[in-house]
């Protein structure tokens, strides 16, 4: 593992951090809305790359120690975000990588894999959707959490807490998500803007294409019981681009518990392999 460090990419600084030999496969890991690169956490990464990757995570904008905005207006689309990505590779020196995107960050990965195809090797989707109008809500038994004062240290940490108690479902271990929140709070340029700015944004999709357009092989992970995005969500990407593969994570909900670590590096594993 890799000290964190930051990258002029595009005009803003991104921080990244690597996992693994150089001069093995690369996987990016882009995780969701308001998710600084802490959330793709450490075991995670180290043991991804004790399987022969070259692990790199990042902070993508308004997130950690990247580039923060004026919460409420965020300057920038998720096309940047996705250029992004092609220039955090680029800084590293690397010619294509294996793409790993959760939640909102499936958007991204699209973007990714349709107008940027040379530098793509494989997309991984994990707990996202397709965006398709017909699929099923959000669960009804989503808690509904009123924004937290932001001059209040104790309720923004309390607001996250709960809010990812209520995504694990019964995979969610407080002590460890409380240090990690805790830690993510004081890491990040403007925790306010990185609660906020990624929902503000233009998600605006790819210029050349759709998921129907995609070329490279496509992985899906999904939790069996996602309360953001049902199952129903993951079944219909797989469906939507050719060829795809879905790994269900048994009673699982948005997001990748501790315990299902292993299952989906296998998943990532197999699927990078001889790309």
């Amino acid at each position: 593992m890799t000290s964190e460090k930051l990258y002029p990419v595009n005009g803003v600084e991104l921080c990244a951090q690597t996992f693994g030999d150089p001069a093995d496969p690369a996987v990016l890991l882009i995780h969701g809305a308001s998710a600084s690169m802490l959330w793709w956490e450490t075991g995670l990464c180290t043991r991804l790359a004790e399987r022969g990757r070259y692990v790199i995570r990042y902070d993508q904008r308004d997130t950690g120690r990247s580039t923060s905005y004026p919460p409420g207006r965020p300057g920038y689309s998720m096309r940047d975000l996705a250029a992004d990505a092609v220039g955090l590779l680029d800084a590293l020196g690397i010619d294509r990588a294996h793409v790993v995107g959760q939640s909102m960050s499936g958007g991204t990965v699209l973007v990714l894999g349709v107008d940027h195809p040379s530098r793509v090797a494989s997309l991984t989707f994990v707990s996202t959707t397709t965006g398709d109008k017909d699929l099923p809500p959000p669960s009804s038994s989503l808690p509904r959490f009123e924004p937290p004062d932001f001059a209040d240290p104790a309720a923004v940490e309390e607001y996250v807490v709960r809010a990812i108690e209520a995504e694990l479902l019964g995979y969610f271990d407080e002590a460890p998500t409380r240090d990690l929140v805790r830690r993510d709070i004081a890491r990040a340029r403007d925790f306010e803007a990185s609660l906020t700015n990624h929902y503000a944004m233009e998600f605006d999709g790819p210029v050349n294409g759709w998921f129907a357009d995609v070329t490279m092989p496509v992985l899906v992970v999904h939790g069996e019981l996602d309360p953001i995005f049902p199952l129903a969500h993951g079944e219909a990407l797989r469906d939507a681009v050719p060829d795809g593969r879905l790994v269900v994570l048994p009673a699982a909900g948005h997001g990748l518990p501790a315990a299902l670590w292993d299952m989906f590096v296998d998943a990532v594993a197999e699927h990078t392999a001889s790309r």
